[in-house]
């Protein structure tokens, strides 16, 4: 492998590689000479900040692989994060309960018939190589039957476990359960929209952002534009734990954030689900031909990006100690963003998270380093606009092109001559064809 082909498929590695050396290079230093930007503290506060972003954006990557897009996750991160600080501070029967309670339900049936129809398939899979999932036909008994009893059984535990909890109030585990189910929910009714109704996926995102945001304040109360959250105070003191370093070192955030990119990477990687999630983003037609079921795997797909919306709001509840109708405003852009500067093509079929991973630090170093300087807010909006147009034409090699048209003009006469002289030369050649054609 030539070191100029290493470069072409590392250039990522060596854009993150550069923002931190930027970063140090131009670092602020502390009276004693310590270089700010490089300081342990620093780093991981840059974790702590990108992690929200850093999982919408995970779940947005399987997404616009697929070809699709989904501008609703800013909106749906704002109604679990209402949902998240209701259920934290206020006993009783409470909107968010209406609302939380049925997505718990809906997500323990989904799942629990999900996983125990997948393992009967893989069963009778083992038993006959060479065929695939399509052909496979399971008796009414392992298809049906036991898949919803699983799903039923799964239900009715998780609202044993969180029905007593609506006499008191919810704790950490209760609200890590109900907050992403609400995501997962609203994300499915995004796929399922799009599969069943075969509408763009940016009509039916755009519509669910407006009206997940209407939802979010409906659920809030007209006089509720923020719901504090004080834990020890209005809420259980053990929900501080999501905010915390882990072993004084990680920020929590940055954990679930890590172990997200992780195992989400590793399904893409290494599972059937990934290889047909590239082979729908590569040719959709061609995938269903071939015995994929892409509306399953779409609706699979949107509804794993709402629930990683879920679980950035309950994050986004424990570090800033609210819910808010408004929480996600925007956020979807930034991961969009995030996942466009890692690579991920917007016409899908390729992407990876790594490179999600890479795009998500990249934004969060770059906004660093303009922070540490007292850049003004507005500049560095700038700034970051060139930076992510920048590295879209590195990720789909048009620089070259463009360096090509911003050559010397005294190059350009040459060209014009060898055109011309290339064209002389094929009116000679029809002209001949055409005499001996006479």
């Amino acid at each position: 492998m030539s070191v100029l082909k290493l470069i072409s498929q590392t250039k990522l590695y060596w854009g993150l590689i550069a923002i931190f050396l930027i970063g140090v290079l131009w670092s602020p230093v502390t009276s004693s000479g310590k270089n700010i930007f490089l300081s342990s503290g620093n780093l991981l506060d840059v974790l702590r900040q990108v992690s929200t972003t850093g999982l919408i954006a995970t779940g947005m990557t399987a997404v616009i692989i697929t070809g699709g897009i989904d501008l609703s996750v800013g909106s749906l991160m704002a109604i679990c994060s209402v949902v998240c600080a209701m259920l934290l501070t206020v006993p009783g029967v409470t909107p968010a309960v209406f609302l939380g309670l049925p997505a718990v339900g809906f997500a323990a049936l989904l799942v629990g018939a999900v996983v125990v129809r997948f393992i009967f398939v893989n069963l009778a899979k083992s038993r006959k190589e060479g065929i695939s999932n399509r052909e496979i036909r399971l008796d009414r008994m392992r298809g049906t039957v036991l898949p919803a009893a699983a799903g039923l059984l799964l239900c009715g535990l998780l609202l044993t476990l969180l029905l007593p909890q609506l006499q008191t109030k919810f704790g950490v585990l209760g609200v890590l359960l109900v907050a992403p189910a609400v995501g997962l929910l609203f994300g499915a009714i995004n796929g399922f929209i799009i599969v069943a109704g075969r509408l763009q996926p940016f009509i039916v995102t755009l519509a669910m952002m407006v009206s997940a945001l209407g939802v979010a304040r409906l659920t809030a109360g007209q006089n509720n534009a923020v719901l504090p959250v004080y834990t020890g105070s209005n809420a259980a003191a053990e929900f501080d734990i999501l905010r915390q370093l882990v072993f004084g070192i990680v920020p929590m955030p940055g954990i679930f954030f890590i172990v997200a990119i992780i195992v989400y990477g590793a399904v893409l990687r290494l599972t059937p689900f990934g290889r047909y999630v590239y082979a729908i983003g590569g040719n959709e037609e061609a995938a269903r031909l071939s015995g994929i079921n892409a509306g399953r795997v779409k609706i699979v797909t949107y509804a794993i990006s709402g629930l990683l919306a879920g679980v950035a709001a309950v994050l986004y509840v424990a570090q800033y100690r609210q819910g808010k109708p408004d929480a996600g405003a925007g956020l979807e852009l930034d991961a969009i963003a995030a996942v466009v500067i890692g690579g991920t093509s917007l016409m899908g079929g390729r992407g990876s998270l790594a490179g999600t991973f890479c795009g998500v630090l990249i934004f969060g170093l770059l906004s660093n380093i303009l922070q540490l300087h007292n850049i003004n807010s507005n500049l560095q909006l700038v700034l970051k606009g060139v930076i992510i147009i920048g590295t879209v034409l590195v990720q789909e090699r048009n620089v070259g092109d463009i360096f090509a048209r911003l050559r010397p003009s005294g190059r350009r006469p040459a060209q014009r001559e060898a055109s011309a002289e290339e064209r002389a030369s094929r009116d000679t050649v029809s002209l001949t064809l055409g005499g001996n054609e006479k």
